[in-house]
């Protein structure tokens, strides 16, 4: 079979896992999880062969006509290289992870068969990103991952809280995917195509006629897919899904396919220097904005989410300073252990059997009842936060040199200046990474809150991937810094002495930091003995603080308790506290800057139909019926009446008659 058959059946197989799924969800619901596992599992492997048979050399080009336009023809293309291969295993992998996860996870799901297949056509909609060689066939995949993200934000469609993210999630990408699309219509015209190969080599010859132009607008939807700012709102809300759909979009699908875009069409937008200016200050707010947001947040999910955003600043930082190998390294990186984050934390929900342990104030004595999820997750905090020998730390030190090297004067496609702001904004973001992921391990493993009811240990499919995600999570980046330099642009991936001290230096101080403030907090916040039992609404019983019910405490999820007083993000932010913990309050901005005068557009309209339009249309309306009224009061049936008209009329019409003729 040949190396195109092979990639053509990497997207195809979920694809079909997913009709499949959906077809037989109710008929033969035996059926449903094989067709979930299976479809992505041998995606895997012929991904895997793939990758082998490419071997980081010469990329694979495939293509036939899909549809002639007249003008620029749209060709159903495969281009495989280096990047494609790899990223395309990660793809494969962590979706299969997370669909064996889901099979515990969410056993007892009445929609289970619906979630399942759309996590299969989310999967291969990426897979699809990945290999497409033409613009517009990419385009389909991205937007069909868009749709999945709304049904699968919004599967627990009964809470308004679903529901509203959902929507958020589709309406904030779709803000950003309006210009994309203008700029890849725009890249294709210019280029003469819509194949990357030859938009490439229209760039190389200097074919493009306005690349600072194309390039910002494909940034916006670069900026919605993989929640950059100013449009990652979205993201943090997302939450309200279930975990395992949360680590997919996290860690390999929708924010990977903006970063994996701007890397396999990096040559468009370094022909214009204020796009890669534009994309480095983007990376840098992002960067510490995140930062300092997930340092305030009390959802164990939301953090990560932050971090998430954070993590995808670093790659879009590296893609800014020109180093596209940096930044998949950190994609490929950041896939493995961001999984393990979201799977762990939900390892820990589902041990309490309720969302609301998502709130780490509310945690306590966690450690010894979900071991496996502990150990895990305390890996993978270990590799975010970049400590030496955990594979976060590899794969942010390339992105750390990369910017080094172009701040310090050498050659490059971006300005100095670029490489500064990235540099500055990356270090300073590494402390404020190690202390949030320090005080999300105290707060979830060494919390202070009242103890929910055990719900007993987690399935063992749990169990298995989260230590199967754990390998690379610890030892991936040791071992691809030496090998994936042959696979990208040859460009070396080690760390360098400066960057490697200053990043791992402000790692600890970030940690100790957080550590600090914790013990500070403990120390002066009053022990508070734990009191009466609230019942839950489907039978359960919480333990509750008998002096936050005094106080009215306000319940979080299911189970009413008082939030652990030690939470050293407080001590740490200070008065950014409040701010940070609402995202700086940029859903309200847009709120005033959009909602509000959409909705006062819409009522100005709904007034002028009412008062204006329809006055017409009544007046119109009233003409008439004054009319037949004043007919219909003549006729009275009187037989008199109306001989009497007759002749009046009669003589009326005689005198007219006679007074035009003697005037003539």
């Amino acid at each position: 079979m040949t190396t195109t058959t092979l990639a053509a059946l990497v997207p195809l197989l979920p694809f079909l896992g997913a009709v499949a799924g959906l077809l037989l969800g109710r008929t033969a619901p035996g059926f449903v999880r094989p067709l979930a596992v299976l479809p992505p599992l041998a995606s895997l492997v012929l991904a895997a062969l793939v990758a082998a048979r490419q071997g980081g050399g010469r990329a694979v080009d495939a293509y036939t006509l899909l549809t002639p336009t007249g003008s620029v023809p749209v060709d159903l293309a495969l281009h495989i290289d280096g990047f494609a291969a790899l990223v395309a295993i990660l793809v494969a992998f962590v979706a299969t992870c997370v669909q064996i996860y889901s099979t515990g996870y969410l056993r007892d799901d009445p929609r289970y068969p619906s979630y399942a297949a759309l996590v299969s056509l989310f999967t291969s909609a990426m897979l699809l990103v990945v290999y497409s060689g033409d613009l517009i066939v990419l385009l389909v995949g991205w937007e069909v991952m868009g749709i999945c993200s709304y049904f699968l934000v919004g599967h627990y469609w009964g809470t308004p809280e679903a529901r509203a993210a959902s929507l958020k999630a589709f309406l904030v990408t779709k803000l950003g995917d309006v210009p994309f699309l203008i700029g890849l219509f725009a890249l294709g015209t210019d280029a003469g195509s819509f194949r990357i190969t030859r938009v490439l080599g229209a760039v190389a010859s200097g074919g493009l006629g306005h690349p600072t132009m194309i390039a910002l607008l494909l940034l916006a939807g670069v900026a919605g897919k993989s929640a950059q700012f100013p449009l990652h709102t979205w993201l943090p809300d997302a939450m309200a899904g279930p975990t395992p759909v949360s680590a997919l979009i996290h860690a390999a699908t929708m924010v990977a396919a903006g970063v994996y875009f701007v890397a396999r069409l990096l040559p468009v937008f370094e022909a214009s220097a204020a796009a890669m200016t534009v994309l480095a200050v983007m990376a840098a707010v992002t960067m510490l904005g995140s930062g300092l947001a997930a340092l305030a947040q009390d959802d164990i999910k939301r953090v990560l989410a932050y971090s998430t955003i954070g993590q995808l600043g670093y790659m879009t930082g590296a893609l800014a300073v020109g180093d596209r190998g940096a930044a998949v390294f950190h994609l490929l990186s950041h896939g493995a252990f961001k999984a393990l984050l979201f799977l762990a934390a939900g390892a820990v929900i589902h041990a309490a059997g309720t969302n609301s342990l998502a709130a780490m104030s509310r945690m306590s004595h966690l450690r010894d009842r979900v071991p496996d999820a502990f150990w895990t997750m305390t890996v993978a905090l270990l590799a975010l936060a970049a400590i030496p020998p955990f594979s976060g730390f590899f794969s942010k030190e390339s992105v750390l040199a990369a910017a080094e090297r172009l701040a310090t004067g050498h050659p490059g496609p971006a300005p100095g200046a670029a490489g500064w702001i990235v540099l500055v904004a990356a270090l300073a973001t590494a402390l404020l990474t190690a202390a949030y992921a320090t005080r999300l391990w105290l707060l979830a493993f060494r919390g202070r809150g009242a103890e929910a009811p055990d719900h007993g240990r987690q399935p063992l499919t749990m169990t298995v991937v989260l230590w199967v995600l754990a390998v690379p999570s610890l030892a991936f980046g040791a071992l691809a810094y030496r090998t994936l330099p042959g696979w990208f642009d040859g460009r070396s991936l080690a760390p360098t002495l400066l960057t490697s001290v200053l990043g791992t230096g402000l790692a600890v101080v970030g940690g100790l930091l957080a550590y600090g403030a914790w013990q500070r907090a403990a120390a002066r916040a009053p022990r508070i003995p734990l009191g009466a039992v609230a019942a839950h609404p489907e039978g359960d019983a919480g333990l509750v603080e008998a002096e936050a019910i005094a106080a009215h405490e306000p319940a979080y999820g299911d189970i009413a308790q008082a939030p652990d007083p030690a939470d050293p993000g407080r001590l740490l932010l200070g008065p950014l506290y409040g701010p940070a913990a609402s995202g700086f309050h940029l859903d309200a901005v847009y709120s005033a800057l959009f909602v509000r005068p959409v909705l006062g557009a819409a009522n100005l309209v709904r007034f002028l139909d009412r008062e204006v339009v329809d006055t017409y249309v009544r007046g119109a309306a009233a003409l008439p019926r004054l009319l037949g009224a004043a007919v219909r009061r003549a006729q009275t049936g009187n037989v008199q009446t109306y001989v009497s008209a007759l002749l009046a009329g009669t003589v009326v019409l005689t005198v007219a008659v006679l007074l035009v003729a003697s005037g003539a």
